[in-house]
């Protein structure tokens, strides 16, 4: 058994998930927005069909039309995916559950809180459940406060202490906002919208500081 098989094992049942959730979606659901801003239930379901199998060469094919911008080339190439019939992209991200790979210029280490997060991105706004175990929600967490960019949530959130409350997981020195590790990852990734499952003298401090949501 390798080191990273729990790794692999917990982004397959996270991806796995996503395509029975996808699976129960009516047509208007698809073409919802999503909490991925600007992008549909059906651009999130196409970023996380190709992800697996995407390329190095597919994302600079596509870097002049995005003017060699990173979020571009992702918004691109996900809403170009995301036009595919949704029975193709549920059976695409089935058949890659288990894929281990992805572009070179990306990082695998990305993989399980980037299913994670982009599972929440389609099922809160169609007020749907998709449950994640508070462990895989643990490791995205340690990834996403260690890479910097593009969330740079260790800087965006100075000045807050955040505890998970149901799994061993805290960080930073300030008002607490604690909760699920759910939570507090998506906050981490700029989710808002997950604010109500949060509590704690630090709740109100950063709500009075974020834009009208």
């Amino acid at each position: 058994m390798s080191d990273s098989d729990p790794y692999w094992a917990a982004v397959r049942a996270t991806r796995l998930r996503i395509a029975d959730l996808l699976e129960e979606l009516t047509p208007a659901e698809w073409e919802q927005e999503s909490l991925c801003r600007g992008w549909r239930v059906r651009d999130v379901a196409g970023h996380l069909a190709l992800v697996p199998t995407i390329t190095t060469w597919d994302m600079v094919a596509v870097a002049p039309r995005a003017r060699f911008s990173p979020d571009r080339i992702n918004t691109v190439l996900a809403r170009r995916h995301g036009s595919r019939h949704p029975a193709d992209l549920v059976a695409a991200i089935r058949s890659h559950a288990g894929t281990r790979r992805t572009a070179k210029v990306l990082d695998t280490r990305n993989a399980l809180f980037d299913a994670i997060v982009h599972g929440q991105d389609i099922a809160l706004p169609l007020a749907r459940q998709l449950p994640v175990p508070a462990e895989h929600s643990r490791e995205g967490l340690r990834r996403v406060w260690a890479m910097g960019w593009p969330f740079h949530a260790e800087r965006h959130l100075a000045g807050f202490t955040l505890r998970a409350t149901d799994t061993d997981w805290a960080v930073g020195d300030g008002p607490e906002i604690a909760g699920p590790a759910l939570g507090l990852l998506l906050l981490s990734t700029g989710r808002t919208a997950c604010l109500d499952t949060l509590q704690g003298d630090g709740v109100d401090r950063l709500k009075s500081s974020l834009p009208d949501r």
